[in-house]
């Protein structure tokens, strides 16, 4: 078997994620289909290329080499693509185009709206991704113009050199969403050791969060176990209450589940919008998504009234 872009692509995502699982679904395979891949790709060169541990895959010396070579060949293609594609687009006289990016948030919907009243001419795409470290490394080789992400606080991105990085919000507090039976529900703000004796949810592709999260316990005093999955997964497990994960303070009411602030918000993220160096549009793309943000803030009940007791600017603008 002969090497393809392809191959680096896989070998390059299991070394950012760290796990074959993580890197799967990162590049929207099954975890069995890349591990034969893998074992395939390490056949064909005759080594082992990382090592398997109960932790997670590391390089071993040799994968570190292949993969330190392997980059700016990825990269160089991804933007080779990316640009042949904007000529294309416009020498079919398509027009102005903008290509964003974001990890999930409830704000992005009114963000696109916004821009598409303002930029009626220009077409714009949307690409999500749980992880905020590949849409950086999306906006740097040109795949992407901009990026909205999250960052965990303690837990920093690996932001790529160059980027232009506005910071939209130095500290979102996290809030936790619990099955509406759960006797801390029926507090308007929750304690951790309320939640001493549940399950916590965690989606382990998203950078940072798994970390982030046990940080926050551990120097609580607490050491629940973590279950790992998409939040969709988690949605079912907590209205049952059999899990409570932590949640965006933009997420807006459910009939069927509670969402609460906690007590001296314990959990914090910096949200962060990135572009590409010369972005003529970011001006433009920033006053909008601050613009997105605040209509979404205002409009979760629980985060309005949290945003007038720490006197917040964003509810008197």
């Amino acid at each position: 078997m002969e090497l393809e872009v392809r191959h680096l692509r896989a070998l390059c995502a299991i070394a950012d994620a760290g796990s074959l699982h993580k890197a799967a679904r990162t590049l929207g395979m099954s975890q069995p289909s890349l591990t034969t891949q893998l074992r395939r790709i390490e056949n064909s060169v005759g080594a082992e290329l990382f090592s398997r541990r109960r932790t997670g895959c590391r390089p071993t010396p040799l994968g570190q080499s292949l993969l330190d070579r392997a980059r700016p060949l990825v990269d160089g293609m991804t933007e080779l693509i990316t640009q042949t594609r904007a000529e294309a687009a416009r020498t079919a006289g398509e027009g102005p185009s903008l290509h964003i990016g974001s990890t999930a948030s409830r704000v992005v919907a009114g963000w696109l709206r916004r821009l598409r009243l303002r930029l009626p001419d220009t077409g714009t795409t949307l690409h999500v991704d749980v992880s905020a470290n590949a849409l950086l490394r999306m906006v740097a080789c040109g795949a992407l113009d901009v990026a909205f992400v999250h960052e965990v606080e303690g837990c920093p991105l690996r932001i790529p050199a160059g980027l232009d990085i506005r910071v939209l919000l130095d500290r979102e507090p996290q809030f936790v969403s619990l099955s509406l039976d759960h006797p801390a529900a029926s507090a308007p703000v929750v304690d951790l050791a309320d939640l001493a004796a549940d399950r916590w949810m965690v989606d382990p592709s998203v950078d940072g969060e798994r970390d982030g999260l046990r940080r926050v316990l551990s120097a609580a005093g607490l050491d629940p176990p973590l279950l790992h999955g998409d939040y969709l997964t988690a949605s079912s497990l907590i209205v049952i209450g059999e899990a409570v994960a932590p949640c965006q303070p933009t997420s807006g009411p459910r009939d069927d589940m509670a969402i609460r602030p906690l007590r001296n918000d314990p959990l914090g993220v910096r949200l962060l919008l990135a572009a590409r160096p010369g972005l003529p549009e970011l001006p433009l793309l920033y006053a909008d998504l601050e613009g997105a943000y605040r209509d979404a803030a205002l409009r979760a009940a629980g985060y309005r009234e949290w945003l007038e007791r720490a006197g917040s600017p964003l509810v008197g603008a």
